[in-house]
């Protein structure tokens, strides 16, 4: 089975170890990745609050691409490209017109016959029902599931788990051999894009995060989005700062975390990159 491959900026760059543990399981369970020729960035986070037209083009170039490359589904890891994606289809979808002139900027027709999936409704689909019998090595610890702010909203656009509450990692990571805690901070934001710009302001939303988990007794963090993995691993110095301590929790992509379950090398799964060292 062949599924489309949107990678986005990250996924080749700063977060590369996702993108390396997303292929390492899809190779696991005989999934092809097929990655979209010449993509472009989907805009985010910036482009939406700049020019509207550009936010919607940019996304449906990457769309229009996947069409005429013959997919029809196509994984995007990373929360924010899934949120842009998702959302220009849902408003080309409805408005014809503005579909029309994408079509017309882009110079390639936008058809719109795409199923976009992130990562956890790709595990669900294809991974997470043939896990019975894959796992060798259970990942038996307690973990703060952490959805970040995008990965469940807006909910009337994704309709994808709850907004609040949501329960699609914690019950992937349940069937990995993991203990999900109940928390509060599962959906709050961590700073997305501002590390660089205003990194205490970083360290604050963040260490908030990081404080939450540790003090419920969670040995690791599962992420499912890039930004939401740079700040609460890179940023940490500026996290300890803020929680008055030292935490030394981890933070794992929940393909990681699923790649060790089911037996894969931990370089193969990028662990070795992480800022936090990995020990669970």
């Amino acid at each position: 089975m062949t599924l489309g491959f949107y990678p986005g900026c990250s996924l080749k760059g700063s977060s590369r170890e996702y993108a390396e543990s997303v292929l390492a399981v899809a190779k696991a369970f005989d999934i092809t990745i097929e990655e979209i020729k010449d993509w472009n960035c989907c805009g985010a986070t910036a482009a939406h609050n700049m020019n509207r037209e550009l936010s919607f083009a940019l996304p449906a170039r990457i769309l229009s691409l996947a069409e005429k490359q013959g997919l029809t589904e196509v994984v995007v890891p990373c929360a924010a490209c899934y949120s842009r994606l998702t959302v220009t289809q849902y408003e080309l979808a409805k408005d014809k017109e503005l579909k029309d002139r994408i079509s017309e900027v882009n110079g390639m027709e936008y058809k719109g016959s795409v199923t976009i999936l992130n990562i956890i409704q790709m595990l669900d689909k294809y991974i997470t029902p043939k896990l019975e019998g894959k796992v060798v090595k259970p990942f038996d610890h307690k973990v703060a599931c952490y959805y970040g702010c995008l990965l469940v909203r807006p909910h009337e656009i994704l309709k994808f788990d709850r907004e609040e509450d949501p329960q699609s990692m914690d019950e992937v990571m349940l069937k990995a051999g993991a203990t999900p805690i109940d928390w509060a901070f599962k959906t709050e934001c961590c700073g997305a894009g501002l590390s660089i710009s205003r990194t205490p302001s970083v360290g604050k939303l963040s260490g908030m995060i990081v404080g939450d988990a540790k003090d419920r007794g969670a040995e690791a963090i599962i992420v499912a989005c890039p930004m939401c993995h740079s700040n609460l691993d890179m940023r940490r110095k500026e996290i300890n700062k803020y929680l008055g301590e030292k935490v030394d929790i981890p933070v794992l992509y929940i393909t990681q975390a699923l790649g060790l379950a089911v037996g894969l090398d931990r370089k193969e799964l990028g662990l070795n990159r992480h800022f936090v060292k990995v020990t669970v």
